[in-house]
């Protein structure tokens, strides 16, 4: 496979075998990194055709492997997968948003607390350790919507709260009850909630005949509320959040004539 390791009895190595030979040809401290150890920890869906590693020393060059060159790493970032030396879950993320696009670093992320491998701790600690270092600032900015505890229920949900800060608005408050019923996103200031409609909040009779109910007793208390899909706002967040500005600037000027 490379010099010094071989597939033994193997005509054909899968994924986990290439990945396991790049670490071996790369000697001693060698870690699967970046989009490779994303695709191991089950972050990213396809294992990169060239694997990817991380070595504590210059100097290495291999054909068929990318190899970066780190110093810095710490007894914490290294952990072991599936047989395999690979960065810790932290430093692949910090790794991805050094390399990749943001696109890819929310994937990644967003796949971490679906799967319950999200912990913010040894993420923060990394970002206060790495300050400054590339990769520090969108990894920063893209774990910022995981620390609200009441928006963990639905991806579209934590995908609006993202849309918002983009386009600039106030911080709506989360789940919050008004009027008897718990809204998705409510903004005091404009009374005006927003519903996230998502399959998975959907899918019995009681709540296809409770949903407009809910819209007209809001609208009894003089709350005025509007439904978006989370099919919208994951196609189209930008569209969603320049929509949402028109809608709060006209309650502000309603309610303050």
């Amino acid at each position: 496979m490379h010099r010094g390791v071989y597939a033994v009895g193997y005509r054909r190595l899968d994924d986990h075998g290439r990945c396991l030979a790049a670490v071996g040809a790369c000697g001693e401290g060698t870690l699967l990194s970046h989009a490779s150890a994303a695709w191991l920890w089950g972050l990213l869906p396809t294992c990169p055709s060239i694997p990817e590693v991380t070595v504590p020393r210059s100097g290495h060059r291999r054909q068929r492997i990318r190899v970066h060159h780190t110093p810095s790493l710490r007894t914490e970032d290294r952990v072991e997968a599936e047989r395999i030396p690979v960065t810790s879950l932290a430093r692949t993320l910090l790794d991805v948003a050094a390399t990749g696009s943001r696109r890819r670093l929310d994937s990644a992320i967003q796949r971490a607390e679906r799967t319950g491998l999200l912990d913010l701790g040894p993420i923060d600690s990394l970002l206060e350790r790495r300050m400054g270092a590339p990769g520090t600032k969108p990894l920063r900015s893209a774990i910022e919507i995981y620390r609200h505890d009441g928006f963990f229920r639905a991806r579209s949900e934590r995908l609006f709260l993202a849309l918002v800060k983009q386009a600039g608005l106030p911080r709506p408050a989360i789940n919050h009850f008004i009027a008897g019923h718990e809204v998705d996103a409510y903004w005091e200031a404009e009374r005006f909630a927003v519903e996230v409609d998502g399959w998975e909040g959907h899918r019995s009779r009681d709540s296809f005949e409770n949903d407009p109910l809910r819209i007209e007793n809001l609208k009894l208390a003089e709350i005025e509320a509007i439904r978006i899909t989370a099919r919208r706002i994951e196609r189209e967040p930008q569209a969603v959040g320049e929509r949402l500005k028109v809608f709060l600037d006209r309650r502000h000027r309603e309610l303050h004539r």
